[in-house]
């Protein structure tokens, strides 16, 4: 029986595998949990796991646990360390799916928003806003362009790196490479400029960090990363069938070039979410999904929500060795992110290489 585009052919997990998925999962859900509490309480104030749960609790409405006993110690928890730690499990999530959902879209393990340039072009757009001083949409205004750039940016390396029904590795990296030294120049004008003020602002973009985070900023980045989430999850099963091929996809009534748009609607939502208050974070969206796949197979029902847990659990332990490495330093976390992600990537271009028999 034919499928519409609403209702795709359903894939079972095999039971193995399935087990597996759970047992991912699980581990995932309190790894989150266990460095939500640890970076939380690390810091120049170090406040005990247990006045971290405490403090928690006692907010929920429930006598529990012990209270801080630093007199600074719970507002220091809920002004400054906590808006960090949400900004950390969002901008990790979202750049993770963002990753996921570019490799099923592309068909390409190499796909990645910082490796494409969408995540320089979401940035060149909101330096933009920064240098110029817009503020027409408040707090949303850098929100609003830095989607508007990493919509532009994907569209462009979508149209590019596209041809004849499918896009090539090489295709893909060289318009990557093109995408993000026009991007880059694009910064460096705004830069040239900029008054003081907005040059620190934009070499705070590129090299990424999540210092001075507030709720403020929490409030922006969350419905867009909730949005692009369940979206990306929504379209899991057409994106496993994606994988059979264009034709295969048509065959069973998926609307390829719909499927195609709305995804990379959705990366450009999450690209954005993660640019707009972290700046360029790069290799996150590399890395994890290829991890879960290690571990679970290629199906993105699992891919998706697992990337993202794992993409929170990463770049919370990134922050928190990015605030802790160096005593009374924050480190720039696109840095760290660099330094494991290069090797990563340079691993995963050998072997795709190996795997195809060589880009001729």
């Amino acid at each position: 029986m034919t499928a519409t585009l609403d209702r795709p052919v359903p894939v079972e997990l095999p039971p193995a595998r399935s087990r597996r998925a759970g047992v991912l999962f699980g581990v995932l859900g309190v790894a989150l949990v266990v460095m939500i509490v640890l970076a939380a309480g690390r810091g120049q104030l170090a406040i005990p796991a247990s006045e971290v749960v405490g403090s928690i609790l006692h907010r929920l409405g429930l006598d529990l646990g012990p209270l801080p006993s630093h007199p600074q110690g719970d507002a220091t928890l809920w002004s400054v360390r906590f808006p960090r730690v949400a900004m950390a499990v969002l901008v990790g999530a979202a750049l993770a799916t963002a990753g996921a959902l570019m490799q099923g879209v592309f068909g390409n393990p190499l796909a990645e928003p910082g490796v494409v340039g969408v995540s320089v072009g979401a940035a060149f757009a909101a330096s933009i806003v920064i240098v110029f001083g817009l503020t027409f949409a408040g707090t949303w205004t850098i929100a609003i362009f830095a989607f508007a750039g990493g919509l532009v940016t994907t569209l462009l390396v979508y149209a590019l790196s596209r041809a004849d029904g499918r896009t090539e590795v090489v295709t893909l990296v060289l318009t990557g490479i093109a995408i993000n030294a026009v991007f880059a120049a694009g910064l460096a004008l705004m830069i040239f400029l900029g008054d003081t003020q907005a040059r620190e602002e934009i070499i705070f973009w590129q090299l990424g960090s999540l210092n001075g985070i507030r709720w403020e900023y929490v409030g922006v980045s969350a419905p867009l990363v909730v949005v692009g989430i369940v979206g990306a999850v929504v379209l899991s099963r057409r994106l496993d069938i994606l994988a059979l091929g264009d034709r295969a996809a048509r065959h069973v009534g998926v609307d390829v070039e719909r499927l195609r748009l709305v995804a990379i609607v959705l990366v450009a939502l999450l690209t954005a979410a993660a640019v707009c208050f972290a700046g360029i974070i790069a290799f996150v969206g590399l890395v994890v999904p290829h991890v879960v796949r290690m571990v679970v197979g290629p199906g993105h029902r699992v891919l998706v929500p697992a990337s993202a847990l794992l993409g929170a659990v990463l770049l919370l332990t990134a922050d928190l060795v990015a605030r802790t490495a160096v005593a009374y330093a924050d480190l720039p976390i696109g840095m760290l992110t660099s330094l494991v992600g290069g090797p990563f990537f340079f691993w995963l271009l050998r072997r795709t290489r190996r795997t195809a028999g060589g880009w001729a």
